[in-house]
């Protein structure tokens, strides 16, 4: 997120209609939300732990344990449970 003068970007009316609200701090506009991206999609994370999810499902149905799985990707018992519940009811 970049940092933008709203002198640069806004009509001079509607800078001062800003103003009479708040003058002289920051304030964040957020993305209308039909602009918005779903989380990770930009930055490529949603895919890799799609595949990192799908790889220890995998991992469990050929017989690696719960805590085998908690020990090689860091993650809680109550994550890797989680993603061998919703993995499995992808499949039904």
């Amino acid at each position: 997120m970049k940092y933008v003068n709203a002198r640069d970007v806004l009509p001079p009316d509607l800078l001062n209609e800003v103003q009479n609200y708040i003058s002289g701090d920051l304030i964040y506009i957020p993305k209308q939300a039909d602009n918005k991206a779903a989380w990770g999609q930009i930055s490529g994370i949603r895919e890799e732990v799609r595949h990192r999810n799908q790889y220890i499902f995998e991992q469990y149905k050929s017989g690696v344990t719960v805590d085998e799985l908690m020990a090689e990707h860091c993650l809680s018992e109550a994550s890797i449970k989680k993603i061998v519940y919703r993995s499995r009811n992808a499949l039904c």
